[in-house]
């Protein structure tokens, strides 16, 4: 699984932007960009080993991705609940679960959702929004 994000040039610096992890850094180079990025994405995770990808293509395009597969989605839950503005309670409350420990799970990797799992989570931390999933060109 890989997350879309952009790169481009503004000014003196170049910026890379992956909108559904909810992160945005800059370089003076494209290379640095790219590394800072990856780091970023890195450090949010905080797992000992957990590795980044990030696959350039054309028009600024760019992907992130991780053999941690886990990893990278509990990232992806938590980013998207935390701009949500919820609380692990009131996730738990809106899938009708008793305990939030079992959404929790998710979040720190621990548990993996499955495709429908996956909806149901996102529709719970981020209502309005749906994910579009598209192949990728790189």
């Amino acid at each position: 699984m890989r997350f879309k994000g952009r790169l481009w040039k503004d000014g003196g610096f170049w910026l890379v932007e992956v909108p559904a992890l909810d992160v945005m850094t800059q370089g003076r180079t494209k290379r640095e960009a790219v590394e800072m990025v990856a780091d970023a994405i890195e450090g949010y995770v905080d797992r000992r080993g957990f590795k980044v990808d990030v696959f350039q293509g054309a028009n600024g395009d760019v992907e992130v991705g991780s053999k941690d597969a886990a990893a990278l989605t509990a990232l992806f839950l938590r980013r998207r609940r935390q701009a949500s503005g919820l609380t692990l309670a009131e996730v738990a409350e809106r899938l009708g679960a008793r305990s939030h420990n079992a959404y929790a799970r998710y979040e720190q990797g621990k548990s993996v959702p499955t495709v429908e799992k996956l909806a149901q989570l996102l529709a719970a931390v981020d209502r309005g929004h749906d994910v579009v999933f598209g192949m990728s060109g790189a």
